[in-house]
């Protein structure tokens, strides 16, 4: 599946589910049906791009476009989507990613402005954020899986370590906040929350990004031993996430969470 034959790929399957390739390459040639020649691009990043995907991730997607989005082409978009939510794999229901122009994409954005967003088991856009980040330009420059189009390096300019520390230092503060302003959160939730607490001291000791569980491993062993059961249990709460969504955490799980939320901060501003 490339920019040339998008019903087919000159290199290996783009991950190793028959299901979810042959998923991508329906996105990929009807993203390219509706964006025509604004489309550029579309990668894989996340657990798929930094090589710690299973059968029980979400498959995080960019799309980068030449121009931004139309309203005409927003509309087509959503009815694709729409489409491929109801096709007979449980992978449709778990794409999650951004439209991107690229210009925006081409280097850290300070405004953080919304994007054409997909949220993991959506079916209608929003504008949000969330791929937005350092991280995810990272993580798409040095590791993302191609679909269609260019090498993302030739997107994305090289990012300097100190640009991630900053970033996931931005998110660790956004991570309090929120977690302030919330009485309940799905166990999934909050699983995630561990594990992405871990992953932002870990790209804070190394200057790069891993995948939740090579973070998760590494917390283990570098964090103080009190918080090893705390995330020992969102390691291996990992499968049949999309059951817990609608399971909520347990509270007690929650208060510790909090305070490991806490200890993160902590930690963050002595390294």
């Amino acid at each position: 599946m490339n920019a040339e034959s998008p019903g087919k790929r000159e290199r290996d399957d783009a991950t190793p589910f028959d299901d979810l390739n042959q998923l991508l390459v329906e996105f990929v040639v009807g993203a390219k049906e509706v964006l025509s020649e604004s489309f550029c691009g579309a990668y894989l990043q996340g657990s798929f791009a930094v090589g710690d995907a299973d059968a029980h991730s979400d498959v995080d997607f960019i799309v980068v476009t030449k121009d931004d989005v139309t309203p005409e082409q927003q509309a087509e978009l959503q009815a694709l989507h729409q489409t491929l939510y109801a096709l007979p794999t449980s992978w449709a229901q778990h794409l999650e990613g951004s439209y991107i122009p690229r210009k925006v994409l081409r280097r850290p954005d300070p405004d953080r402005r919304p994007l054409l967003y997909l949220d993991n088991g959506a079916t209608e856009f929003a504008l949000d954020n969330h791929d937005n980040t350092v991280v995810v330009r990272w993580s798409l420059r040095e590791h993302g899986v191609v679909l269609a189009g260019p090498d993302p390096r030739e997107l994305v300019e090289p990012i300097a370590a100190d640009e991630l520390r900053a970033d996931v230092r931005w998110a660790l503060g956004h991570w309090q906040a929120w977690f302030r302003s919330i009485d309940s959160i799905s166990r999934r939730a909050l699983a995630v929350a561990v594990l992405s607490h871990a992953r932002i001291l870990h790209t804070l000791a190394i200057g790069e990004v891993s995948s939740k569980r090579t973070a998760g491993e590494w917390a283990l062993h570098a964090l103080d031993p009190e918080w090893a059961p705390l995330i020992r249990w969102a390691l291996e709460d990992r499968p049949d996430p999309w059951t817990k969504v609608r399971e909520p955490a347990d509270p007690a799980l929650l208060r510790r969470t909090r305070q490991f939320i806490d200890y993160a901060a902590g930690w963050a501003a002595e390294h």
